[in-house]
């Protein structure tokens, strides 16, 4: 038997399918099929139910799947701290961020870091919604989201803090009272995060006064800052948003600052990364252009 179907057969439960596996593996879905088939027929039983819906293991497919799905775990991540030591820059790099940052931050990043190693692919998932580290296989996920993790498993890198404002459209303001505080927002429709609770701010100016706002009964709620983006600019409502975000909304006149001697916290996002011995090198170049850029915009 081929120890590579074995390990076909793992990836495919590991990713819920065939489709789903060939993706991530950017393998033909039907070498896949066949690899687990062959695996089927010399082991004499069925492992998998195919269905046009989903995809079960059989009771001897779970057997299996207990058995040996940890030792192949090991042996990808040794072949991928023998990579990392070799120092080559190749391969697919698998990175998920939220649609704020990835949008506007990891496009350049990511061209500067192609075109100086030809043999390096890159694959970007910008997400709305949070993303687990270990759902796709991902090499870095940025992330908005302060993540508790066992130390063995995760390593985390905070790597950006973005400026955030309050902006709403002049034609909203201008059927409002001036705002004095952001303790007067709730005298507007608000256009929340899909997890914001509150909104915390600093000031007026130089000074440390700290105000936190409840979020109560916005207007609309969405993880889409492009959603949220939207509606501001459609006076729908004041929006807390990053300000390279909405930075063309703002020159053409969209969108305008409410409150802008007020600070809201920023908005900072952190690498998670694989809990490995060794950063892969396709890992630790894009995360030291990433890191140059950052310094370069004075963060």
């Amino acid at each position: 038997m081929n120890w590579d179907d074995f390990d076909a057969f793992c990836q495919v439960v590991e990713h819920g399918g065939f489709s789903a596996a060939a993706r991530v593996l950017e393998r033909p879905k039907s070498s896949l099929s066949a690899a687990v088939t062959r695996l089927e027929t010399g082991l004499g039983t069925r492992l998998l139910e195919r269905t046009t819906r989903q995809l079960r293991l059989t009771d001897a497919g779970e057997t299996l799947y207990r058995d040996i799905a940890r030792p192949f775990a090991q042996l990808r991540e040794s072949a991928v701290d023998a990579l990392a030591q070799g120092g080559a820059v190749q391969g697919t790099l698998r990175v998920a961020a939220p649609y704020e940052f990835g949008a506007h931050h990891l496009a350049s990043v990511a061209c500067l870091v192609m075109a100086a190693h030809p043999s390096l692919k890159v694959h970007i998932d910008v997400e709305h919604a949070r993303v687990a580290l270990f759902e796709r296989q991902y090499d870095i996920v940025f992330s908005a989201i302060e993540h508790s993790f066992a130390p063995s498993t995760v390593v985390t890198r905070r790597v950006y803090s973005l400026e955030r404002g309050l902006f709403a459209s002049p034609e909203l303001l201008a059927r409002h009272a001036p705002l004095a505080s952001p303790e007067s927002l709730e005298q507007l429709p608000l256009l929340a995060g899909g997890e914001d609770s509150a909104w915390s701010f600093t000031g007026p100016g130089d000074a440390d006064a700290e105000v936190e706002v409840e979020v109560r009964n916005p207007r609309l709620r969405s993880g889409n800052a492009g959603v949220r983006l939207q509606a501001a600019i459609a006076g729908l409502g004041v929006a807390r948003i990053t300000r390279t975000f909405c930075a063309q909304a703002v020159a053409e006149r969209r969108l305008v600052s409410v409150l802008p001697e007020w600070r809201c916290m920023p908005l900072r996002i952190h690498a998670l990364l694989p809990g490995r011995r060794l950063v892969p090198a396709k890992v630790r170049v894009f995360l030291d252009a990433l890191e140059e850029e950052a310094h370069a915009q004075g963060q």
